[in-house]
């Protein structure tokens, strides 16, 4: 576990540094083997932050005020400006996860969740995924995420690290990703 780190809601001060990590680990600024690592492929403008600061939806680690980490996790209201989202609440008719019928309103967009390089696989993941669940459970039971098959990170650390479940997969622009799943009532053990 990592000492003396600050969780937070994300604030409009909190912008720059949002950006600022972003921009490290966007997978449009990586080479193939930084790639290899883990990587963000929505990138955030000013005003969609606001937006999602505004519906207290971003979640951050600071180190000495520095931003470390991030999380998003937004309703689709706010996602469906793009259009991987929209397509995945297409599916949800046909999606099954324990007992929930998987709507829009019972459900929200997990991620992006980015870690600076020098802050993972240090135990950071739990306790910001911790601080993120007990805000939005009061909003939503049901948390729902898709990540690209090639990122294999991402992948092993929230199915094994966090538990989520793959429940699907799908294609999207001649890509391949699995959708995920999490029941928020359960605290990360």
């Amino acid at each position: 576990m990592i000492e003396n780190i600050q969780l937070e809601v994300a604030k409009l001060r909190d912008i720059d540094g949002i950006l600022a990590l972003q921009e490290l680990y966007l997978v449009s600024n990586l080479s193939e083997e930084e790639k290899a690592s883990g990587f963000v492929t929505t990138p955030f403008s000013i005003p969609q932050l606001t937006e999602v600061i505004a519906q207290e939806g971003l979640f951050l680690a600071k180190d000495n005020n520095k931003i470390i980490a991030y999380i998003f996790a937004g309703g689709w209201d706010f996602f469906n400006q793009w259009p991987i989202f929209n397509y995945m609440t297409t599916l949800f008719p046909d999606l099954k996860f324990l007992d929930f019928d998987i709507t829009t309103t019972n459900s929200f967009q997990y991620g992006p969740i980015c870690i600076h390089k020098a802050y993972r696989g240090k135990g950071l993941i739990k306790p910001l995924f911790e601080f993120m669940r007990t805000h939005i459970v009061k909003r939503y039971p049901l948390a729902l995420t898709f990540i690209n098959k090639t990122n294999i990170p991402s992948t092993k650390a929230h199915a094994e690290k966090l538990k989520w479940t793959i429940i699907a997969d799908f294609q999207f622009n001649k890509n391949n990703y699995f959708i995920l799943a999490y029941d928020m009532n359960q605290p990360v053990s």
